[in-house]
């Protein structure tokens, strides 16, 4: 986990009601959910396997190590998850070597909550060498902290990424407002007790009670976050 927070951080620069924003990485804020299913899909291939399309929801927004022995358990294939991490980590990296696309509506989203001090994590499930080549294309200076999915023993869909985001900054989860992709992500959010904005990118992504569902993130823009977070008494 990396953080740049001085001192605990109890509201937004304006005193409103939400105290910070969470962020997922892949899928959300940068365009590469395709990317790991691609780089999954050849290293299988090159194992003798093919990955049926039907399980690309069964491992889009988990950790490495679930994705992993998922795909492992349905293919057979002759490889541990520990060997399969570093490869996909390591074939992950050297397709995103250049710059790495993002989302649409991310460079305007993160440009505003900076520019409004709002208090902003990264939570990813990707691993932090990941995530640190990642921050050279969304700059490192945009998020208050960043917590990886090997720097927390339970990862998404656990709550325990954005329990400790929320600690770390002094907020309240429920003062916090999470934006993700995924339904593993929405999960972990959910059960962290945040107010969660869901940015489909793979799979269906249903409405529910404290769970906005958007088009994009330039559907998200900070007077929206803000007014998903009840007024503080």
């Amino acid at each position: 986990m990396t953080s740049t927070v001085p001192a605990p951080v109890t509201r937004t620069a304006d005193g409103s009601a939400l105290q910070a924003v969470l962020l997922d990485m892949d899928g959300t804020l940068v365009d590469t959910e395709g990317f790991w299913w691609e780089i999954e899909a050849e290293v299988f291939r090159e194992l003798g396997h093919r990955l049926e399309d039907a399980w690309r929801d069964e491992v889009v927004g988990g950790p490495m190590t679930r994705s992993a022995g998922f795909l492992i358990e349905a293919t057979g294939a002759a490889i541990t998850i520990a060997e399969l991490s570093v490869l996909l980590n390591e074939r992950f990296e050297a397709r995103i070597a250049d710059r790495v696309p993002l989302m649409p509506g991310a460079e305007r989203l993160l440009a505003e909550l900076a520019r409004h001090n709002v208090p902003t994590a990264l939570v990813s499930a990707s691993h932090r060498r990941v995530i640190d080549r990642v921050l050279l294309t969304l700059g490192r200076d945009r998020f208050t902290l960043t917590v990886a999915g090997d720097e927390v023993v339970r990862t998404k869909p656990h709550p325990d990424p954005y329990l400790l985001a929320a600690r770390t900054l002094g907020a309240h989860p429920s003062r916090c407002a999470v934006i993700e992709d995924t339904r593993t992500g929405v999960a972990a959010a959910e059960a962290a007790g945040c107010r969660v904005v869901a940015v489909p990118s793979v799979g269906v992504i249903e409405p529910a009670p404290g769970r906005t569902v958007v088009r994009s993130l330039e559907d998200v823009d900070l007077a929206f976050l803000r007014s998903l977070i009840a007024p503080m008494n």
